[in-house]
């Protein structure tokens, strides 16, 4: 499949941070399925990578290819330690992000999102994407550009409503100035992101290609409404439910929840597929599709295939710890492993998929012991202090801060730092005080706790095993023509 063929029939979840790295992206698309890199938090994976000696010399070729070489040539004298550090010294951090930061940390965004969507797309000619989530605002201008400059195929964006993404595709594509406008606690005079492409270049900036845009939705009400409201082209949707895995959409209306405290889903919440078609758009359906009969069930039912994440994340090639993912899959055999469905610790608020990896209480007290710190800052919002002046804060942070920031102290409980549990899962925990480090937190799917169908007792597998075995016995119908559904929704016709 080129960038411009068939659409494919499985996409694989962007998961993040670096999960679903360039290694799993490239190995899923040379076999002609989307393969999909995670933007979130990139580029301190970048200089992570670089601290850890650079094993195999990924990040140095790639760096060879980037436009602007006294950009790489800075970054490799910063953070590159040949050999890696020793393993008890901390990493060096970047500096978080703010609403106005200085070039520099913008050029290392756009060249750490190059360098991971350079690498998925060596030793094949298909199409890649990058998942990157609404949410992070901060770092998403110059993540997409680099992007871009690596001639991504699909950009996928969830958590939140990226409305504004598809003008900014199309102001990038030509080097133009983008804006967004920043999510902002407290009111006061609009707030926005930006990013001038010309401020990198000395001269002629390189030729690039729009990507296809396919936002992340829970519901066809919101794809009808991207359609008709967004700053630009739509191109198609995957439609999540409430069984993916990371941060999932609140329940629709009234929000009740079990006795394990998990808010509970209902029929609101599941896909209306009538409702799909009548976009007229190309969907995938994604969340407990992670099998045959699902994708058979999705294109009989109109949607383009489906998307899956779980199965792929415990794959050889994703980016999650070896040590972690044998886990896992030796207490999937065993019949031991569990998935909570957490509304309290993510700090966006967003319910959020955690493997019970450990007995519940044990868990939940080594993490409480853990000191509070907040230096990563992808989850942090910004706010308008009282003096009208913008800060930052996170509900993970410590409490004492975060209160102090004008915080509620009730949002601090049961909050996780996401952005350093996500890090120490593909094995780059920080190294903290005493050298004790930063404890890992697991977020797969339901598909998880039904994977020992798929395993048969094997305790690895490939991504190829993967792609062949939701595309076996897979018929596909032919597809009928969407040109005069979409003309419905756009010019107003309604979704209920």
């Amino acid at each position: 499949m080129s960038a411009s063929a068939a659409l494919p029939l499985v996409i694989q979840g962007g998961m993040g941070i670096a999960v679903s790295n360039w290694e799993l992206a490239r190995s899923v698309s040379s076999l002609g399925q989307l393969g999909v890199v995670s933007g979130t938090a990139v580029d301190s994976v970048l200089v992570r990578r670089l601290q850890d000696g650079d094993p195999g010399g990924h990040v140095r070729s790639a760096l060879e290819h980037f436009p602007w070489p006294a950009v790489a040539a800075e970054v490799m004298r910063k953070y590159f330690v040949e050999g890696g550090k020793p393993a008890d010294k901390p990493y060096a951090l970047l500096s978080m992000y703010r609403g106005a930061v200085n070039r520099a940390r913008h050029e290392v965004t756009i060249l750490a999102n190059f360098v991971e969507v350079w690498l998925a797309k060596q030793e094949h000619n298909n199409a890649v994407g990058i998942n990157l989530l609404t949410k992070v605002q901060m770092p998403n201008l110059a993540s997409l550009y680099g992007a871009m400059l690596a001639g991504v195929d699909y950009v996928l964006m969830g958590a939140g409503i990226p409305k504004e993404i598809p003008g900014v595709l199309d102001r990038l594509a030509v080097h133009e100035p983008a804006t967004m406008r920043l999510d902002v606690d407290g009111g006061g005079p609009a707030e926005y992101l930006e990013l001038d492409p010309q401020m990198f270049w000395e001269g002629p900036p390189v030729e690039l290609r729009r990507p296809k845009f396919f936002p992340i939705i829970s519901q066809a009400s919101l794809g009808q409404m991207l359609m008709r409201k967004s700053t630009g082209r739509v191109d198609g949707f995957i439609v999540e439910g409430p069984t993916a895995g990371g941060h999932n959409a609140p329940p629709r209306g009234q929000v009740v929840h079990n006795e394990r405290h998990e808010p509970q889903y209902t029929e609101r919440d599941l896909v209306n597929m009538e409702q799909m078609r009548a976009l007229g758009m190309p969907f995938y359906l994604a969340g407990g599709a992670a099998s045959p009969e699902s994708l058979q069930e999705a294109l009989d039912g109109g949607a383009s295939g489906v998307q899956v994440g779980t199965l792929f994340a415990y794959a050889a090639e994703s980016g999650l710890a070896e040590d972690l993912k044998a886990e896992v899959l030796q207490r999937v055999i065993r019949n031991e492993v569990d998935v909570l469905t957490d509304g309290r610790a993510s700090p966006t608020g967003f319910p959020f998929k955690v493997v019970q990896i450990e007995t519940t209480n044990s868990a939940r007290k080594q993490y409480e012991a853990r000191k509070r710190v907040c230096d990563l800052g992808y989850l942090r919002t910004a706010y308008r202090r009282p003096d009208g002046r913008l800060d930052y804060r996170c509900a993970a942070e410590p409490v004492d801060t975060y209160v102090k920031k004008g915080g509620d102290v009730e949002n601090t409980v049961g909050r996780k730092c996401l952005c350093n549990a996500l890090m120490a899962d593909i094995g780059m925990a920080q190294v903290r005080d005493g050298g004790e480090l930063e404890r890992p937190i697991i977020t797969s799917g339901d598909d998880v706790m039904r994977l020992n169908r798929f395993l048969n007792d094997r305790t690895s597998y490939s991504a190829r095993d993967v792609v062949e075995y939701l595309l076996d016995g897979v018929v596909v119908p032919e597809r009928a023509s969407v040109g005069e559904a979409q003309a419905r929704v756009m010019t107003g016709a309604a979704v209920d």
